[in-house]
């Protein structure tokens, strides 16, 4: 009777099963992919007799196509299922919309779509981009330990430019004897000829850098000292001032005394030369500028300073001269006035360390001492202070690279370091140690790569710091000369 049933029905049904007990229902509307799968229905008997096997035994079962389950699917991990987006400025959504529809399927937007959300979405820019998952904390693929987040970025991203590496070790380290540790002087200077200044005592030696020859330019004799030398820009002639007061000028090349100029009390601790004017520094707090074309020993005499002067730099354009004393002062003055045209008062400290940039015009950097640590920026056209950053120890010698915008400082109390700063960012490009007394003298070369600095504890150290101006490369941690320690006299 049954069997009769089954044949009148055209269903092949399992035993113990009727016609009327057959139905496939249609997903909840609360299903995410219902609408995807809502045109799946039985119009008749007739299509599910045409969709069975005739050869079919009794006991086969007569079940819908495998759905997979969404849920567990980890499309997230292929990109396919985005965030709603804001829609873009400009954007076409029926384009979209359409374009969505030809790609995928009419159902497609509508199946990924959230629930109670008629708008289509924004098209995914990153289909079948797959991302990684996050690794356990043992993987030896954690981004802890790559130092990245998982996944790729949409956009790429240009890695950031290495830093310059700057060699830690000085390539080449000169013994100094009798190199005084005395925060006031200037003792040590580089000429433009690639010949090295260093007064010791009664005496001023030249090392020749190209072949490391020492030669004895003077000696001062027992009743004297020498307290500051200084190059001129052509880097024939040298300046010392001396202990008693005087300024002598010396040609380097033939080793002979050229002049003697007196004017000041007591010793001379800094010169500065422009193209035509010496001027000298000394701790009876006078400045006194010096015309080698005529015969007095001054033309002129600048006061401002309640005590030692102790640091003086000219402009590159020879317009303007700084000034900084044990008062604390930063002056600064022009070719024109007695007086000066700047007072300059924030330092707390002693101002020995001065330099004018070799890249922007009427910018001046200087640093205080041990009360003050700060080196500060000032725009001399109005007087404002740009910048100040707070070193951590004594500011002995600020100098500013000509090949790249960037200052070396050396230090004092407490750490005796070398500092290297890219400007304006005072960013710390690297800091040297070796010197285990405080770093009081520093010199560049004429090329602008390498830095000399002496210390009380009697050595001079020579570091390649900065690279040529042509080739701006990674400076390598080799220099000219070859390692080691030599004497210089």
């Amino acid at each position: 009777m049954e069997s009769s049933q089954r044949r009148k029905s055209g269903l092949n049904l399992p035993a113990g099963m009727n016609e009327t007990s057959l139905r496939l229902e249609t997903s909840s509307p609360s299903s995410p992919c219902s609408s995807s799968f809502r045109s799946i229905s039985i119009s008749s008997p007739r299509m599910i007799s045409s969709l069975s096997s005739p050869s079919s035994s009794k006991s086969t079962i007569c079940s819908d196509r495998f759905i997979p389950c969404r849920s567990s699917s980890r499309l997230h991990t292929f990109g396919l299922m985005e965030k709603e987006s804001p829609a873009k400025e400009g954007g076409n959504e029926a384009y979209c919309r359409i374009l969505k529809s030809e790609l995928f399927g009419s159902d497609f937007g509508s199946c990924f779509s959230p629930a109670g959300q008629g708008s289509p979405m924004s098209p995914n820019k990153n289909m079948l981009r797959f991302k990684t998952e996050h690794s356990g904390p043992n993987s030896p693929y954690s981004p802890s330990i790559l130092g990245h987040d998982s996944g790729f970025s949409s956009e790429a991203s240009t890695p950031p430019k290495p830093p310059r590496k700057v060699p830690k070790t000085p390539h080449k380290v000169l013994d100094a004897p009798s190199l005084q540790d005395d925060f006031y002087l200037n003792l040590v200077d580089w000429s433009s000829q690639n010949v090295l200044a260093v007064g010791l005592g009664t005496c001023v030696y030249l090392w020749t850098a190209s072949n490391s020859k020492v030669t004895k330019l003077c000696d001062l004799g027992p009743n004297d000292s020498v307290c500051a030398v200084q190059w001129t820009r052509e880097g024939s002639y040298i300046s010392i001032g001396t202990n008693l007061g005087q300024v002598q000028v010396w040609d380097g090349t033939q080793c002979k005394k050229v002049r003697t100029m007196g004017g000041h009390q007591t010793r001379t601790g800094v010169l500065a030369w422009n193209s035509r004017i010496l001027s000298s520094g000394s701790r009876d707090r006078n400045i006194l500028q010096h015309d080698l074309r005529v015969s007095s020993d001054y033309v002129s005499k600048l006061v401002g300073h309640k005590s030692e002067v102790c640091g003086l730099k000219w402009s590159h354009d020879d317009r303007e001269l700084a000034s900084g004393g044990n008062d604390n002062q930063l002056l600064v003055w022009n070719q024109h006035s007695q007086q000066p045209i700047l007072k300059l008062t924030e330092h707390t400290a002693a101002v020995k360390a001065i330099v004018w940039s070799p890249h922007q015009s009427n910018l001046l950097a200087s640093g205080g001492g041990t009360a003050d640590r700060c080196i500060r920026f000032w725009n001399t056209t109005n007087g404002h202070q740009l910048n100040n950053i707070d070193t951590g120890s004594q500011v002995c010698n600020l100098s500013w690279s000509k090949n790249v915008n960037e200052i070396v400082s050396t230090h004092g109390y407490s750490q005796n370091q070398i500092m290297v700063w890219k400007y304006p960012s005072m960013a710390k490009v690297a800091t040297l140690t070796g010197h285990s007394f405080r770093v009081l003298y520093l010199a560049m070369s004429p090329d602008g790569q390498t830095i000399v600095t002496g210390a009380g504890d009697e050595t001079l150290r020579f570091w390649n710091v900065f690279p040529s101006m042509k080739t701006p490369t990674p400076v390598k941690d080799t220099g000219l000369w070859s390692l080691g320690r030599t004497y210089i006299r």
